[in-house]
């Protein structure tokens, strides 16, 4: 449960959105990643599929992370 998917986006160097799977959403961090977010937090498809990429690609793995260290 301490695993945590970030997925950002960034444009011209500058982190426009992120969804973190701590927080469940997007949050944008520019004017135009502020809208966008708004719009993909109103789709559930979104959200679900961005939380299932933490299942699907951070916890299948971790288990391969930890045997190496």
């Amino acid at each position: 449960k301490d695993i945590q998917y970030i997925f950002s986006m960034y444009y011209n160097k500058l982190e426009v959105a992120r969804f973190d799977s701590n927080v469940g959403k997007y949050v944008g961090y520019t004017e135009f990643g502020v809208k966008n977010a708004e719009r993909w937090n109103k789709d559930p498809s979104e959200i679900s599929g961005r939380k299932a990429q933490r299942e699907t690609y951070c916890l299948h793995n971790v288990g391969i992370d930890y045997q190496t260290v």
